[in-house]
């Protein structure tokens, strides 16, 4: 009976209503009952490790596992759906690979000049749209980085890769994406996207992919009277600052 109610638990987290994608008008299911689903099972897993009633620990572990994994889901599924609102028309490419992980890919037509690190205006543009987007959304890391083809050095590849991520790094970070969430890569000509067999898979390898990937507390409730927020009571003044009781009080024998 008991294995029974913690299969519920965990099924139940699972049950939430299939949603129509708004860019496809095809229906999905929405990707927070799959993290739920996930956080259910790790949950369920921990749980077991305190000792005692592992099915009542584990039941209880599969019940905070699924809120959170289904608080980054929902964090995730919202970020998603404006990063591709704000990039519709852009020729940049915003996939999800990952239930915490959403992958953003600009090619070489949108970013640079050839043999170039310096962005295009039409860079900087759609740039500023996923730094908004960004903002609007911190709880997560962002990790640039830079591919190119096989033409030219390896050694050569390799550095305009990291020049080329070092300028998209540091454009977002001067459009107030915090520059503790930002890491940066270059690849070189390490990771293809396709082969490079012509120029048309080549245009394709020379890119910028952002993977923002998403804290284990995103999409949490924000906490409600954070002393750090409203600043602590020193700042308005203790109460010795007024004078202590025995100064006002006490009557000392003369």
């Amino acid at each position: 009976m008991k294995k029974k109610l913690l299969t519920i638990t965990i099924s139940s987290v699972l049950l939430t209503a299939c949603i129509t994608d708004p860019y496809t008008g095809q229906s999905r299911i929405r990707k927070s009952a799959i993290g739920g689903g996930v956080g259910a099972a790790v949950g369920a897993g921990a749980g077991t490790l305190f000792g005692g009633n592992d099915l009542k620990n584990a039941g209880l572990g599969a019940l905070a596992g699924g809120i959170v994994g289904a608080a980054v889901g929902a964090y995730m599924d919202h970020q998603q759906q404006e990063m591709q609102q704000s990039l519709q028309g852009t020729g940049i490419e915003v996939q999800r690979t990952a239930e915490n992980t959403l992958n953003i890919t600009m090619p070489s037509s949108v970013t640079f000049a050839f043999d170039s690190a310096d962005l295009t205006p039409q860079a900087q543009s759609a740039l500023d749209s996923v730094a908004k987007v960004l903002n609007q959304y911190p709880d997560s890391t962002i990790n640039v980085t830079g591919h190119t083809d096989d033409v030219g050095s390896d050694s050569y590849n390799q550095t305009l890769s990291e020049r080329r991520a070092a300028s998209v790094s540091s454009y977002l970070a001067q459009h107030s994406v915090n520059f503790s969430r930002l890491t940066q890569q270059g690849m070189g000509e390490k990771m293809p996207k396709v082969p490079n067999v012509d120029e048309a898979n080549r245009a394709q390898n020379r890119r910028v992919e952002l993977a923002i990937i998403a804290n284990k507390n995103a999409g949490a409730a924000p906490q409600q009277g954070n002393p750090q927020q409203q600043g602590y009571p020193q700042q308005q003044g203790y109460p010795q600052q007024q004078g202590y009781p025995q100064q006002q009080q006490y009557n000392y024998p003369q």
